[in-house]
């Protein structure tokens, strides 16, 4: 086998193109995959063939392909790092989620801060205050909404699902935690109050 010359090595002829030769050579591996003698010799053979249309192409007599690539070329190129995808919120909760200043955060907090000190403080018996609060925090809440966007019907319905699901998840959170509670008067509608402020105020500051 060390008489044959390279292209007889790999079994192609020296007219072969460059596909078929890496095709022979690539056959040749798979099929002797175990025994390293053999691919050393069809390396050797592959790199010989390349080196000779290499001088081939130099001396003009061949043109070739730019991809294939010489052995005095094979260094590896780093892997391209491929763009990871931005993690995105879905479009429509980018067009709800607001980024507030300082300012869109604390001036509604201070209103509902008041507003919650009232339903606190004030007697349990007092039900109207309560009610006139709630009122109070409907259109404080409402108004700041207004204002980011001029959606007014948008700024309406995000401020009652919020004043139901505040009313009823400070109910249910106050009928099983108050009772385990001894040291405070609260009521139940005083706290319910309170939750349906703090969360008036987590949407009117951050939704939009």
């Amino acid at each position: 086998m060390s008489d044959q010359n390279p292209y007889e090595k790999l079994g192609v002829s020296e007219e072969a193109s460059f596909d078929e030769i890496q095709d022979a050579r690539n056959r040749l591996f798979e099929q002797h995959s175990g025994d390293a003698k053999h691919l050393e010799v069809i390396e050797a053979a592959y790199d010989a063939i390349l080196m000779d249309r290499l001088r081939m192409r130099q001396e003009g007599k061949i043109k070739v392909p730019e991809r294939i690539r010489f052995p005095e070329l094979r260094v590896q190129s780093p892997p391209k790092e491929s763009p990871t995808p931005r993690e995105q919120s879905p479009a429509w909760l980018q067009r709800m989620l607001d980024q507030p200043t300082p300012a869109d955060i604390l001036l509604p907090g201070a209103w509902f801060l008041g507003l919650s000190s009232i339903s606190l403080f004030y007697p349990e018996g007092g039900d109207q205050v309560l009610q006139l609060a709630l009122v109070v925090g409907v259109a404080t809440s409402i108004y700041f909404l207004n204002r980011k966007e001029g959606k007014f019907g948008r700024a309406v319905l995000f401020t009652l699902v919020s004043l139901i699901i505040g009313l009823i998840a400070g109910g249910l959170v106050a009928s099983w935690l108050l009772p385990q509670i001894s040291f405070t008067s609260l009521g139940t509608n005083q706290f319910s109050t309170v939750v349906t402020f703090i969360l008036l105020w987590l949407v009117s500051s951050f939704l939009r």
